[in-house]
């Protein structure tokens, strides 16, 4: 067995980008993160398409937090299994589905615009926030949230 066999033994194709390398639209619904994620280089695996067997039950496939965007430093603690640094990513994934609870609700039942739901955001909810937003990526998000909405409703069956 050569050294090269010894290394591709102990990874595995990386379930995130399924070996692309990247993570595209197809990957991001597959793993049920619109709204949560763009496409990227995929963070799961540093864009090698491969991962450590052992990673594989560290973190989970869709870790929400796991991004390519974070600094080197938070994506390693992630796949060390670094306890605060996880639940500060399950806290921010606790606030984007609140967020995308609120903009649906607000959209569906007042019929209210991207806009209208980001201003009484900023004015009701945003004090309690664990995590700051700006008006306008706060206006650009929830249009996202709209659209998606409007897609999903399009399709149900009639």
């Amino acid at each position: 067995m050569t050294i090269f066999n010894f290394f591709k033994r102990s990874t595995t194709k990386c379930p995130r980008c399924l070996g692309k390398r990247f993570v595209d639209w197809d990957d991001i619904r597959r793993l049920n993160r619109q709204l949560k994620w763009v496409p990227a280089p995929c963070a799961y695996c540093d864009a090698t398409g491969r991962v450590p067997k052992g990673l594989l039950s560290k973190v989970a496939v869709d870790c929400m937090y796991l991004t390519i965007d974070l600094p080197e430093s938070v994506i390693e603690k992630i796949k060390e299994g670094d306890k605060e640094t996880i639940e500060k990513g399950k806290q921010r994934e606790l606030f984007v589905d609140h967020l995308i609870e609120y903009a649906e609700h607000h959209y569906l039942t007042q019929n209210m615009d991207a806009e209208s739901i980001a201003t009484l955001y900023l004015n009701t909810e945003a004090e309690k926030a664990n995590f700051s937003v700006t008006k306008e990526e706060l206006i650009k998000y929830i249009q996202g949230v709209i659209e998606l909405k409007k897609t999903k409703l399009e399709t149900l069956p009639l």
